[in-house]
């Protein structure tokens, strides 16, 4: 019986049929052990290592966003605008603090240079005065007395009454820091009889400050300038005053006033006031630039009168060192005014420093408020001041409580 071709035998269940076979259960059974064998494996070695990356990810995720990574990123950005106002105001302060040491450096180095120039300088005149020495303390002012070579009897006046002479001048720069010279320059023929008279009235006195300028009544701004300049090169003093030669001062007065602001720097003190921009020729105080300010009729801007006025040292080095390119009015008292003009100045307006002469300052006085200075309004200055001079002193003079009741 051939087989067909194309036809299996048929399976022939018995005995003799399950020798060569598997049974379908263990079929099934080991194809069921092996799935589970292969999910316990995979679950195994890929599934937890995905968890941990997981868990991994989302606590840096949280980390990163509370700040607990990066914690100086999320204050900066807190506190981001504070620190920027914060920081801005430093800075102003250190730039404003390193440029007023700046400023002060260069005051003192001027004036070093000056000092320097001072002596070196072949023009000196005949030298006068009774000289600081380096070795003396600094001293509280020096004090100018404007005064032209005509003025003989005035300089004679003011010697008999409010300034100390002889030794008693000594006594006053020694034991009370303060120095006091007639200011004077030469004439327009150095050497002639104006200038010799002047050599000869110093010989005796001994209480000139000679200038390197040429004297005349159209130069008073120049003359100042340089008399600041010079002085704050010849004497390291705390202020320096200018006042006219018909003047009735005070020195006890004015010695407590100026003490009152040793610690005030860049200070400009006197009676200050603001009149009016005189544009007219011929008249008494004329402006010639009087179009540089303004409208006719303007005043100007406010500044000390001159017959007396102060200024500490820093500003006298100031106007030393920029004295080339500080312009000149026709009115010194204005001039000066003008120089500090957009400066950090302190203007200080003492009204004792212009009272009136008798009755006005007698009456101060007695009240107990001792004048700086006097004079009259009327004649810028004490009028007739040669013969009145002793007058005024014996009124409103400090007497037993002045500068030289300790000589």
């Amino acid at each position: 019986m051939g087989l067909i071709l194309g036809s299996r035998p048929k399976y022939k269940a018995g005995n003799g049929g399950n020798s060569r076979g598997v049974s379908a259960k263990w079929v099934s059974a080991l194809c069921i052990s092996s799935f589970c064998f292969g999910v316990l494996v995979v679950n195994r070695f890929w599934t937890l290592p995905n968890l941990i990356d997981s868990e991994k990810f989302d606590t840096s995720v949280r980390k990163y966003v509370t700040g607990d990574i990066y914690p100086a990123s999320r204050c900066e950005r807190k506190k981001e605008p504070f620190d920027i106002v914060s920081q801005v105001s430093q800075t102003n302060d250190i730039i404003t603090t390193l440029d007023k040491t700046i400023s002060s450096l260069e005051m003192q180095l001027v004036a070093a240079r000056a000092a320097k120039a001072e002596k070196e300088e072949k023009h000196s005149g005949a030298e006068s005065g009774l000289e600081a020495s380096n070795n003396h303390p600094k001293l509280l002012f020096a004090m100018g007395i404007m005064t032209a070579f005509s003025s003989r009897k005035r300089r004679d006046s003011i010697r008999e009454t409010w300034m100390p002479q002889g030794e008693y001048l000594k006594n006053l720069e020694k034991e009370k820091g303060v120095i006091i010279r007639f200011v004077i320059g030469h004439s327009a023929a150095p050497g002639g009889v104006l200038d010799r008279a002047i050599d000869a009235e110093d010989a005796q006195h001994r209480d000139f400050l000679r200038l390197n300028h040429v004297e005349g009544y159209h130069e008073l701004s120049a003359k100042t300038q340089i008399y600041f300049s010079t002085a704050a090169a010849k004497w390291d003093a705390n202020f320096y005053i200018k006042v006219d030669d018909d003047v009735h001062v005070n020195l006890g007065t004015i010695s407590s006033l100026l003490a009152s602001y040793l610690l005030k720097p860049r200070v400009y003190i006197g009676c200050m006031k603001s009149g009016p921009v005189l544009a007219h020729k011929g008249v008494k105080y004329h402006e010639p630039e009087y179009w540089k300010f303004g409208e006719e009729g303007n005043k100007y801007f406010r500044h000390a009168t001159g017959q007396i006025y102060a200024i500490s040292k820093d500003l006298a080095t100031y106007i030393s060192v920029n004295r080339e390119v500080l312009h000149r009015y026709a009115n010194e008292d204005v001039s000066l005014g003008s120089w500090f003009i957009g400066l950090d100045v302190e203007h200080i307006d003492d009204r004792s420093l212009c009272c009136g002469t008798p009755p006005d300052c007698e009456w101060k006085t007695q009240a107990g408020n001792p004048c700086g200075a006097s004079f009259d309004w009327s004649c810028s200055g004490v009028c007739k001041s040669v013969e009145r001079m002793e007058i005024v002193h014996q009124r409103c003079g400090e007497g037993s409580f002045g500068i030289n009741s300790s000589f």
